[in-house]
């Protein structure tokens, strides 16, 4: 059975999106992996489909109630990983990301207006993940982003099996940087260690790129990347 990616939105129009194109949209039509979009809308209550009410305590907008969230959820459950995308959520990792692809598949609920009722995530055991200290109008293109992360590592999606193995985060270190032809370009020359065909002098050279990167952007990867193993 292939990767199943289950989308639980408002808004299922907006799939497949970018995860339909390119090399991701062709390993889903070469059932590589599978997407199931459900519109949580189905669930909703009464004439109008509701699927939202205010606040309880007062305050601006409206949430997303639990009893149409629950229902939905429970109504697409097939035994992988629920996940809400929420700005307040655990910040998604490289590691988590494998950990994902290398499962059954994943489901996932993207939310709209205010939020989600906490008993939702609660009575449902949601993990909640952020792509980052910021904030989207919903979760849709959160959950493509997850999507593709975790699509592109299943074996066959990308041409050459080895390149996730040497990118960010694969390592604990940032990618080093990359170059291609033409030799010169508007006054830089390509980095003479990469055409000089010393593969152990190039690979120290990504290395220390690698470390430096990390170093200077990144210092909370580079404190975990010196942290001591064991």
């Amino acid at each position: 059975m292939s990767w199943r990616a289950t989308v639980l939105t408002l808004f299922p129009d907006m799939f497949p999106g970018p995860v339909g194109a390119s090399l991701l949209g062709k390993a889903l039509e070469k059932n590589l992996w599978s997407l199931d979009v459900r519109d949580i809308r189905e669930h909703g209550l009464g004439k109008h489909r509701t699927v939202d009410d205010t606040p309880s305590g007062g305050g601006p907008g409206m949430v997303m109630r639990a009893d149409v969230a629950c229902a939905a959820l429970d109504a697409a459950a097939n035994g992988t990983p629920q996940i809400y995308l929420s700005p307040r959520g655990k910040p998604l990792t490289q590691a988590r990301v494998r950990e994902l692809s290398s499962g059954p598949g994943v489901t996932l609920l993207c939310g709209r207006f205010e939020g989600l009722d906490q008993r939702t995530i609660e009575a449902r055991n949601l993990e909640e993940v952020s792509l980052g200290d910021f904030v989207l109008a919903g979760g849709e293109i959160a959950a493509m982003a997850l999507i593709e992360a975790a699509v592109r590592l299943i074996p066959g999606v990308l041409g050459a099996e080895a390149s996730p193995t040497e990118e960010s985060f694969e390592n604990g270190l940032l990618e080093y940087p990359q170059y291609t032809r033409p030799q010169s370009f508007e006054g830089r020359d390509i980095p003479s260690v990469l055409t000089g065909g010393n593969h152990s002098e190039i690979a120290k050279w990504r290395r220390a790129q690698a470390e430096g990167l990390t170093r200077a952007r990144r210092p909370d990867l580079w404190a975990l990347y010196e942290k001591p193993k064991g």
